[in-house]
This record gives structure tokens, C-alpha cells and sequence, in this order.
């Protein structure tokens, strides 16, 4: 599989340790951090035309993961 751009740890390098940390302790964190997770793959699956999907889904999936990244980014920095 090739890589996938924007994980969390590359996102947020600085907080590599906290985030590893908080899936394991925080049950919304870790909630958030999956949900990220998929809508990311999402996104680079249409991105790489594995899985296409019209423009207007794609840029609502962008919107979702650029979401999901500030609250976890709040979470991280708090």
C-alpha cells in the first residue's frame, strides 16, 4: 500500500508521544482520532482515484477531515 499523507503523527510531530498516549486514555480522543483516520484514507483514496467519487464529495470529505484535525489539535495542545 503506499503511503497516505496527513496522519496524525506527520500533522503534528510535536505531539507524536501525546497523541500515542491519548488513544489509550481518552475515549473521545481516540474516537476522534479514528474517525480522522478513515476520512483521511477516504480522501486519499478518491485523491488517487482508487476509489473516485465526485468533486463535491471530495471537497465535503476535506472539509470533515480539516474538522476533525482542529478539534484533535485543541485536545492535543489543551
Amino acid at each position: 500500500m503506499s503511503h497516505t499523507p496527513h496522519e496524525l503523527h506527520e500533522e503534528f510531530p510535536e505531539f507524536a508521544e501525546k497523541i500515542t498516549a491519548m488513544k489509550t486514555t481518552d475515549a473521545h480522543f481516540a474516537k476522534l482520532a479514528e474517525e480522522y483516520h478513515e476520512v483521511n484514507r477516504a480522501v486519499h483514496r478518491a485523491e488517487t482515484n482508487v476509489e473516485p467519487t465526485d468533486q463535491f464529495n471530495e471537497e465535503e470529505m476535506r472539509k470533515k477531515r480539516a474538522a476533525l484535525k482542529d478539534e484533535i489539535y485543541k485536545m492535543l495542545s489543551a
